[in-house]
């Protein structure tokens, strides 16, 4: 083992120092005249070797301070524990691009939303500030009072604690700011608000859309399926005589892109969903007018738009792009679009309300086209059908979520409480 220095913590001359050494090696007829000394003020300097064999060498005014701080390190780097505090002190920038290659993103939609808040909400706020000098109260200050809605803290705060976990485990930082932050509570909705439209509100609503989307509604509000899952739906995955459709894939929305993805919400969304008289009729409707092929073709070779059921009425069309050269459109349904004829529908309906969003400050028409989805599952729910089935069926993992945001309580349980208060009839026990 080699032996220690004997002169470490060692004393850095100066220039200004009247001392006998500090003199001889600033001599006053190159560096001027000073007044002479007995003590050096010269600060001290403790040497040590880091882990990885840099030398460093941070300077202190006495050398008390420096011997403390050789101790520290010397034993942090005996433990393993040592953490060079120039490492922390890039910033959060440059620790984004060294960090983000490194992160496995499920989905493209995830990796969407992560960028977004990076760039809105992150980046903006902390990029320049140094890892190491960001603290926890000033992360919270952010939280509560500059990020707004409880569904975008949670993202936010997500992104930015990965962020510092990972410079945690780097060793960048000794404390993540980010731990036991508070966002807002979770606004409540009034009840009026979550209940999905009736079946007979449904049969009005369908009256007033046009010809080509009454297909695709009416599969929505038989099926329960998800607007990514029946706007992907191939011939492929479609057995009309068993009356039967597999789930095996989504389209999502990537930037203004509509692209396909090889697996639905979850593990549970592959699933078999049985058609009914009115969705087979429905389906057989779309084959006739577009007659797709029953080719299966892989999801990384493109859209294929001609194995589609559901398409947008200018599918197979050629429009000029922004260089000024045609191309035919792909066809895939898009909710935008979609959007302009469900919107005239419902008001046509006397059924459009506006809904302000708690957490956006948007206001939203209702019902939407996804609210089927909850009217397919209140309808099973009133058949007997027991939640397990329900759950496997509308692709959930959990059965208590099928309970509690998909099964509404309409006006008639309001009816039946009062009957039981008026008359003194007993409520029937449900499941």
């Amino acid at each position: 083992m080699a032996r220690r220095a004997a002169n470490n913590p060692r004393q850095l001359r100066e220039k200004g120092c009247g001392c006998g050494p500090c003199k001889e090696k600033y001599p006053e007829q190159k560096y001027g005249a000073r007044k002479s000394r007995r003590d050096c003020i010269g600060s001290w300097q403790a040497r040590y070797r880091d882990p990885d064999g840099k030398q460093c060498g941070p300077t202190f005014p006495t050398q008390k301070e420096a011997l403390a701080h050789l101790d520290k390190v010397r034993t942090q780097v005996r433990e393993g524990t040592y953490q060079d505090p120039k490492r922390g002190a890039i910033t959060v920038d440059d620790w984004w691009e060294i960090w983000w290659p490194t992160v496995k993103v499920k989905s493209v939609t995830t990796q969407n939303r992560k960028l977004s808040a990076w760039t809105v909400h992150v980046q903006p706020k902390w990029g320049r500030r140094k890892l190491n000098s960001i603290t926890w109260i000033q992360v919270q200050d952010w939280i509560t009072n500059e990020v707004k809605g409880h569904a975008t803290q949670k993202k936010v705060l997500e992104l930015l604690r990965h962020l510092m976990v990972a410079a945690l485990r780097d060793r960048r930082i000794t404390v993540n700011p980010t731990l036991d932050i508070e966002v807002s509570p979770a606004p409540a909705k009034h009840p009026d608000d979550l209940i999905p439209p009736t079946a007979a509100q449904c049969e009005l609503i369908r009256k007033h859309l046009s010809e080509y989307y009454l297909p695709l509604v009416v599969f929505a509000e038989e099926t329960g399926m998800r607007w990514g899952e029946y706007t992907a739906l191939r011939l492929c995955n479609v057995d009309l005589d068993a009356a039967t459709v597999k789930v095996k894939e989504v389209l999502i929305d990537d930037r203004g892109k509509i692209r396909r993805k090889p697996a639905p919400k979850s593990k549970a969304g592959f699933r078999t969903v049985p058609l009914t008289p009115a969705a087979v009729a429905a389906v057989q409707v779309m084959v006739d007018k577009w007659n797709p092929t029953a080719t299966e073709s892989a999801i990384d070779d493109g859209m294929h738009p001609e194995e589609l059921i559901f398409r947008g009425p200018l599918s197979g069309t050629k429009r000029k792009g922004k260089d000024g050269v045609k191309v035919e459109l792909e066809g895939a349904l898009t909710r935008p679009n979609f959007r302009r004829h469900w919107i005239p529908a419902i008001k046509a309906a006397g059924l459009a309300r506006q809904v302000k969003n708690p957490e956006t400050g948007r206001m939203e028409f209702w019902p939407r086209v996804h609210d089927l989805r909850h009217t397919f599952a209140t309808r099973l729910k009133d058949a007997g059908v027991p939640e397990k089935d329900v759950q496997v069926v509308m692709g959930h993992e959990r059965g208590g979520r099928v309970t509690w945001l998909y099964q509404h309580a309409g006006p008639e349980l309001v009816e039946e409480v009062r009957l039981a208060l008026v008359s003194g009839r007993h409520l029937r026990a449900v499941s």
